[in-house]
């Protein structure tokens, strides 16, 4: 009789157990979406604040300025959004970590600023540490992004995450034309040591593109793709074989275009889950 009870108290307690971690993984699957999307929206507006930063420093243009602190509060809200808690990530270092290093990016780049503010010229030095700093910050959140992904397992939407990567893809890119276009100096802005070239960025780009279109794409979708198309085959070869002579400002447009349209696709393909 003590064995069956002792039987029955393992067999309830596994029965517990199993129905907690059922509960935690629908809970992750529920709340992963927005933790992806909140560290999406951080990352894109991360790179495109360096990217405005690079034009801003060419020309010390306020409504450029205005672009800065636009990103900067975007970032800000989408990185104060994240909560492990939803993730069951609790006691996690890297989401404290990327909160650190985004401070220290953001008075990067109001030091950046300042000086060309006061003087009319970048401080190189400084721009360098910031753009290191940048590389520090996308590889913190690089690996929440791969704990959130483990976390929602099967139920990862491989075209959502296509989007996404596409999107961040543009705006590394866009900041790298950008430093290359507007800073005397480029070659100590163009990443760490095993940063891709802009060529590779760009072939990288359309294999996410192709994977994003690799489902149905009827209706808003197929728009938002054929103009992504259109666009990025504007400003390709620009990309793929860099020209100092090439006009920058159409280029930042047009990749800031195909970002507007990658992530209302992922709005879509979101609400369609």
């Amino acid at each position: 009789m003590k064995d069956a009870h002792v039987k029955a108290g393992w067999m309830l307690a596994a029965l517990l157990l199993l129905f907690a971690i059922s509960v935690t993984t629908r809970a992750d699957q529920q709340h992963a979406p927005r933790f992806l999307e909140n560290l999406h929206q951080f990352r894109i507006n991360s790179f495109i604040a360096l990217e405005s930063y690079y034009r801003y420093s060419a020309s010390a243009d306020q409504s450029i300025h205005f672009e800065i602190i636009a990103a900067i509060n975007s970032a800000s809200s989408a990185i104060n959004a994240l909560t492990l808690p939803d993730l069951d990530l609790t006691g996690n270092q890297s989401l404290a970590d990327l909160r650190s290093n985004f401070e220290i990016f953001k008075e990067l780049m109001r030091r950046n600023v300042d000086e060309v503010m006061q003087h009319g010229y970048p401080d190189l030095r400084l721009a360098a540490e910031m753009a290191e700093h940048t590389n520090i910050l996308n590889a913190t959140a690089l690996e929440l992004h791969s704990l959130a992904l483990d976390k929602i397992g099967s139920a990862v939407h491989p075209r959502i995450e296509a989007a996404r990567s596409a999107a961040v893809t543009m705006a590394q890119m866009m900041a790298i034309y950008s430093v290359r276009s507007n800073m005397a100096v480029t070659q100590t802005f163009q990443g760490d040591a095993t940063d891709d070239p802009l060529d590779v960025k760009a072939h990288t780009f359309e294999s996410y593109l192709a994977a994003v279109a690799a489902g149905d794409t009827s209706g808003a979708i197929g728009a938002d793709m054929e103009d992504i198309s259109s666009k990025w085959q504007f400003i390709r070869d620009s990309y793929i074989h860099y020209n100092e002579n090439n006009v920058s400002f159409v280029i930042e447009r047009y990749s800031r275009a195909i970002i507007e349209k990658l992530n209302n696709t992922i709005s879509i393909l979101q609400s369609n889950a």
